[in-house]
């Protein structure tokens, strides 16, 4: 793969002219910006400020994947995922995997792996999610926060992805998971495992 040097881009950058946070939220921060094109004219930005966020891919010692079921309030309707939480200020990705896994599933991890980072909104908001592997589970009690209801499933990698395939699965990070899985099982990714 041929990597490019930021320095090289300059024809494709926007440079801030003027910037104001216009919603202040207790999770999110709506931005909108002026910048200068390329080309020297003026656009405006508005985008989301979002503190980041882990998800983890659990796999059992049958090889079933652990996932939740959880109503998504903008989508109107139950979704299905993989777990993840957003990162505390200052907080390591990594420790948020493993406060989330054992919050919203009561599992713990023997072995860790970390994948990459992903963006999945990149024209409206600077949101990084942290792909963590776990294995090795051990099963303990679920410590959800106040006001949060999900359900645990397992479905082996076939199951996920027929879900996939058939358009009930949606949700863009554990599609990016079973991607990053399926390759890894395939031998085709990498992960380096790490003792908890």
């Amino acid at each position: 793969m041929v990597k490019t040097d930021p320095k090289d881009d300059k024809h494709l950058r926007e440079d801030k002219v003027h910037s104001e946070t216009v919603y202040d939220g207790h999770f999110l921060k709506v931005r909108k910006d002026r910048v200068r094109l390329p080309d020297g004219r003026e656009a405006g930005r508005e985008y989301i400020v979002h503190p980041g966020a882990v998800m983890v891919i659990p796999i059992l010692d049958d090889g079933r994947l652990l996932l939740e079921r959880q109503y998504r309030y903008p989508m109107g309707r139950v979704m299905l995922e993989f777990p993840a939480g957003k990162l505390d200020a200052g907080e390591a990705p990594l420790h948020c995997g493993q406060r989330e896994l054992l919050e919203e599933t009561g599992y713990t991890a023997r072995e860790w792996a970390y994948a990459g980072v992903l963006h999945n909104a990149i024209a409206y908001s600077d949101e990084g999610i942290h792909i963590f592997f776990a294995r090795g589970l051990v099963q303990g009690k679920q410590r959800l926060d106040e006001g949060e209801f999900l359900e645990l499933v397992t479905h082996s990698t076939t199951q996920l992805d027929a879900l996939a395939a058939s358009g009930e699965l949606t949700d863009a990070k554990t599609l990016i998971g079973l991607l990053w899985l399926t390759r890894w099982q395939d031998g085709e990714w990498a992960l380096e495992w790490r003792k908890s």
